[in-house]
């Protein structure tokens, strides 16, 4: 991929299987396989291992390198990069067994997926997580739409805040969607620009889950899918 008017999302399915396990282990650097021992639960240890050790070798292909040696650091709030390439923007996520990443040159870029599943304290959520534009919105919906309709929302907020490098911690109402031309902002924290700059793209991975990307790349003209290799 060298276009910088496209980015690249990558899909596929978590196996946390044992053979693969023993292959992804020995790609992670030291702070991540010290992470990777730090957590207790086998099921999410495993997890973990696979997701970085399949990110190194997607980032490996890309840079024409070792994946076991391609340096990744982090930024004041968490947010992974490239030390040596940062010119190569990536992020990842996960829900259940769902893995997607996202790859593109000269932006910055988020991507978030959710299983689009009921919650008994989902008004709660969009009080806490929408704007009042947003809110509104929302309430007017079919009880139908509902659910799917708030996971939409939370993917692309979600996705602006990984791109800024923030995280939730920036707060997911600042950043509002115009919910009649949801591809684009209404408002965002001044320090991050225009609303123009922003590109939204909603992701059709299946009816269970919502996938929303966000980008900064004003040129951005093409979203190529890929299915990642086990």
């Amino acid at each position: 991929m060298s276009n910088t008017g496209t980015v690249d999302i990558w899909q596929g399915l978590i196996s946390t299987d044992e053979r693969h396990y023993q292959c992804y282990l020995p790609l992670l650097d030291e702070a991540e396989q010290a992470h990777a021992d730090s957590i207790k639960n086998p099921a999410v240890h495993r997890r973990y291992v696979e997701v970085h050790g399949r990110t190194r070798l997607l980032l490996a292909d890309y840079l024409r390198e070792n994946p076991a040696t391609v340096r990744i650091g982090k930024g004041e709030h968490g947010k992974p990069y490239l030390i040596d390439y940062p010119q190569l923007a990536f992020n990842l996520s996960h829900s259940g067994p769902y893995l997607v990443m996202a790859l593109g040159w000269n932006c910055q870029l988020g991507i978030d997926i959710e299983i689009c599943k009921d919650r008994p304290s989902l008004t709660d959520l969009v009080h806490k997580c929408l704007a009042d534009e947003e809110a509104a919105y929302w309430h007017a919906l079919p009880e139908a739409m509902k659910t799917r309709e708030f996971y939409r929302f939370w993917t692309r907020k979600e996705a602006f805040v990984k791109a800024t490098g923030r995280g939730l911690g920036l707060g997911l109402s600042r950043c509002i969607i115009n919910p009649v031309h949801p591809v684009a902002f209404l408002s965002l924290p001044e320090e991050y620009g225009p609303v123009s700059a922003w590109r939204v793209r909603d992701i059709d991975m299946g009816q269970d889950r919502c996938v929303a990307l966000v980008a900064n790349n004003k040129d951005l003209t093409h979203i190529r899918i890929r299915d990642l290799a086990v």
